[in-house]
């Protein structure tokens, strides 16, 4: 169970507080450029943990029941997290809220329909489109943390928002995708 791509995985988990404190004092109307590059480094460094415990864990042979749960769940836990966190800084507002909104309801929406497919032993394999919704997901909200950092550089808050519009189209088309194959195991 503590492989290292486990233990790569865990790390992504126990890091989300440490990048939420981070972003916390904006929250609060300081603007902390600083704080802010931090949790841009951070972000940075769990992605690429992302990425890595599941390549090592296919090259190494690897593979674990727990990574294949919990794998998910980080991702899901760092999203969320981030997402909360730049809408309580208002670096995502106004109509801008409906693509986070959409993002973190679909989340929830996935994870709930995949339990009950697993209860019925039907598993549901992540499709191309929805590797390219993580990423877009991921570089929309590195692309907001670092415009934080950058306030100079009004560029990268306009690259972060249109990407999350980007991630919130393909969010609903995957998420779409997954309820008509999950329709089609309920009664």
């Amino acid at each position: 169970m503590l492989t290292l791509p486990n233990l790569l995985t865990l790390s992504r988990i126990l890091t989300v507080p440490l990048l939420v404190a981070l972003l916390w004092p904006a929250e609060l109307g300081a603007r902390w450029t600083t704080g802010y590059a931090f949790a841009f480094a951070l972000y940075c460094l769990m992605g690429i943990t992302d990425y890595f415990d599941g390549y090592l864990a296919r090259a190494q042979g690897t593979v674990s029941k727990l990574g294949v749960f919990l794998d998910p769940i980080a991702d899901k836990i760092m999203v969320g997290a981030v997402i909360l966190m730049l809408s309580a800084t208002r670096d995502i507002e106004g109509i801008h809220i409906a693509a986070a909104m959409i993002i973190l309801l679909r989340e929830i929406a996935v994870s709930g329909l995949r339990e009950f497919l697993a209860g019925l032993q039907v598993s549901v394999p992540v499709s191309r489109l929805a590797k390219w919704k993580t990423a877009f997901q991921l570089i929309a909200l590195g692309a907001l943390i670092l415009a934080g950092a950058l306030p100079q550089f009004p560029i990268v808050q306009i690259i972060g928002i249109a990407t999350l519009w980007a991630a919130a189209i393909l969010t609903l088309v995957t998420g779409w995708d997954y309820l008509r194959v999950g329709i089609k195991h309920m009664d």
